[in-house]
């Protein structure tokens, strides 16, 4: 009798392995753990052989039974699945068409353009140091789960949350093989659990007013290049995500008009944005403009043809004695302009969503463009500095 989506629907695993059969060879065996494997039993010269079809449900029954019938055709010529497939596999891997690291590779390249810069190259690097040197030339049709999660526990062992998110990225990797025909199914959903669990933590951040105003009041003792001490008494005006604010460019700012354009491809959400500059801001670019006005990057690093890097405004706050485990981070400085607007200064929250360059949409559910609210996000931008200000200059009691 012919299987039906139900009755496999409905079997349950057993102690052992068993077999529900379908049509001319074709049947599904039930393994004690739960998993269901579509085979295929033939004979080719004389011989019993049998030829996996995939696994259910990724390989629905109809699916199964066309590979059958494709299988069955290629038998009717003479050849061997088995060994049809296995020259198929090899051509492939010769070619480099089906290795992990060339369906990487690939899948990155149509993904890359969405992306920032800086989240792209560590999606790369994490691939480039914890996967590929051990499955990078294995055929991603041939991975299996336990072989993925013994490259995984590697990276486990130094460090969860990359594990986490090379894992991630494998599961993408597999879901466009999938899509491209070189893979049958994502084994990545075979490792739910696998690792040991990891929450993302939060950034750090200061939002009692009292520790702002001796955090600002650090920012302007510090003593290192004028440039990073511009940066670091901008960020707060500003509370833009620090690789935003590193790699600012004088080109982006209409001092005149006092506005900052960042450009759709340097913002985490692909969207241009607009931050209006109070007149603090503007008194700060305008001091570092002589300086570094005539390079391409406003906060410019040891290299004149580089910014400063990702890592110098938190070593910046260490070195003033601020642990960027516990107290904040470059990134903190939008916690505490989101907390502190809202619960202290009352201002709209949409005005300060939007500001913070979140997805924010209007009662239509359509995403508002970067000059709405302008007038009152100046507004807000100038009472913000002008507080920033107020908390600098007011010595505790």
């Amino acid at each position: 009798m012919s299987l039906t989506d139900t009755k496999i629907r409905q079997s349950k695993p057993k102690e052992k392995s068993y077999k529900l059969s379908d049509e001319k060879g074709l049947y599904l065996e039930i393994a004690p753990a739960g998993g269901k494997w579509w085979r295929l039993k033939f004979r080719v010269d004389g011989k019993e052989k049998r030829l996996s079809l995939g696994v259910y449900p990724d390989v629905t029954l109809a699916m199964a039974r066309e590979r059958r019938d494709d299988a069955r055709r290629l038998l009717a010529t003479g050849a061997d699945p088995s060994a049809h497939r296995k020259a198929s596999k090899l051509a492939l891997t010769e070619a480099g068409l089906g290795s992990f690291e060339i369906v990487a590779r690939e899948w990155f390249e149509k993904q890359r353009l969405g992306w920032a810069k800086s989240h792209s190259n560590k999606i790369m690097r994490r691939l480039e140091r914890e996967i590929f040197p051990w499955l990078g030339t294995r055929p991603i049709s041939e991975i299996q789960p336990a072989e993925l999660l013994t490259v995984l526990r590697r990276t486990e062992a130094r460090a969860i949350e990359t594990a986490h998110r090379v894992l991630q990225n494998c599961g993408q990797v597999f879901r466009y093989a999938v899509a491209t025909g070189r893979a049958n199914r994502d084994i990545t959903g075979d490792l739910k659990g696998a690792l040991t669990p990891w929450k993302p933590a939060h950034f750090p951040s200061i939002t009692d007013p009292k520790k702002i105003a001796v955090l600002l009041r650090d920012l302007y003792s510090y003593k290192g290049s004028f440039e990073v001490q511009s940066a670091l008494r901008l960020a707060p005006h500003v509370f833009l995500r620090p690789s935003e604010m590193r790699l600012a460019q004088w080109k982006e700012f209409d001092l005149e008009a006092k506005v900052w354009n960042l450009p759709a491809e340097r913002m985490k959400m692909k969207q241009p944005h607009m931050v209006p500059l109070s007149t603090q801001s503007l008194g700060i670019l305008t001091e570092l403009k002589p300086l570094t006005g005539k390079c391409e990057y406003v906060f410019q690093g040891r290299n004149t043809n580089k910014p400063i890097s990702n890592n110098t405004i938190n070593q910046a706050l260490r070195r003033m004695g601020y642990s960027t485990k516990e107290d904040i981070t470059a990134h903190g400085f939008r916690a505490m302009a989101r907390t502190v607007l809202d619960e202290v200064l009352n201002f709209r929250v949409d005005w300060i969503e939007h500001q913070l360059a979140h997805a924010v949409k209007d009662p239509n559910g359509r995403a508002y463009n970067r000059t709405s609210h302008m007038e009152g996000r100046r507004v807000m931008m100038q009472a913000w500095s002008d507080y920033l200000d107020q908390l600098r200059h007011d010595k505790e009691k």
